[in-house]
């Protein structure tokens, strides 16, 4: 029986958001209820269980894009204290496969700001967590050029799945100007790259997407990419809620598919998360 989510707790037990938290609530057999507030939410349908994979991601064995959707929060966009955030994660015709909400600790949030530590709860339509990512706080650290030099400069992710069990890791990596990460199976043996561009910018004047390009390890071959989606002027000028794009080979493993999503909210958090909060760097 999965138990509601109390907030500030790391237990490994699945847990479900309370309603409001972005889902709608659910009756029995994991329908929404009659009159739910969100119920016009598209859902995917759940496909069946598959030997090997793990429960609940059996969903990204059928896809082979996925798109982040972060939730504008009023509160923050109004007041500028940093919130939780919250994503919604669907696939190429807009139905809902996933949603992750984060869990962070109010002082952490207002005196790191984006280089915070949390743990993103991922939760599937039932509202069962299937994954989990956990970024550590890590002081001084972050800069693309002290990154290759020591491990304890570079930021990293771990993705669980179920929670308490990784199948993967994100680890930045050093690469002067360029955003470069690894990407780490649950033995920390590398399995893919990451190479962003050596410089990018989204304003006003410059509406284009932002291509983060994931790589064999010899990075002769490109296997899909990581995009920082345009999201509009009213959402990129005065919230921090941005869109993104996923693409990969639809027989990746699925372990992988679901680390280069933690590869995506690393991503958001370092380059993302900081530029509509001027006082807060790291």
């Amino acid at each position: 029986m999965a138990e509601t989510f109390q907030y500030g707790s790391l237990k490994n037990e699945v847990v479900t958001i309370p309603p409001g938290r972005g889902q709608p609530p659910y009756q029995h057999g994991g329908q929404p209820a009659p009159n739910s507030a969100v119920g016009q939410i598209q859902w995917m349908a759940p496909p069946p269980s598959i030997p090997g994979c793990p429960p609940g991601l059996e969903y990204l064995t059928q896809l082979d894009q996925i798109l982040v959707h972060q939730q504008v929060e009023l509160f923050e966009a109004f007041t500028g204290i940093e919130t939780q955030n919250r994503y919604q994660i669907k696939n190429a015709l807009g139905q809902q496969v996933f949603f992750a909400f984060e869990e962070s600790e109010l002082c952490m949030r207002l005196c790191c700001g984006p280089g915070r530590g949390f743990t993103m709860h991922v939760v599937n339509n039932l509202n069962q967590e299937v994954l989990r990512m956990v970024r550590p706080f890590q002081c001084c650290s972050g800069c693309c050029w002290c990154a290759g030099s020591c491990d304890h400069c570079s930021r990293t992710i771990a993705i669980e799945s179920p929670p308490g069990q990784p199948i993967g890791h994100v680890r930045q990596r050093g690469s002067s100007w360029k955003a470069h990460y690894e990407i780490l199976d649950a033995n920390m043996d590398p399995v893919l790259k990451i190479r962003g561009p050596c410089w990018f910018c989204q304003g006003v004047c410059c509406t284009c997407d932002v291509d983060f390009k994931v790589l064999s390890l010899d990075e002769d071959h490109e296997v899909g990419n990581i995009t920082k989606q345009w999201a509009g002027f009213a959402k990129e000028c005065f919230t921090k809620a941005d869109n993104f794009g996923i693409q990969f080979p639809m027989d990746l493993d699925v372990k992988m598919k679901a680390t280069l999503l933690g590869a995506l909210i690393l991503i958001e958090f370092m380059f993302y998360e900081q530029k509509k909060n001027k006082n807060n760097r790291y």
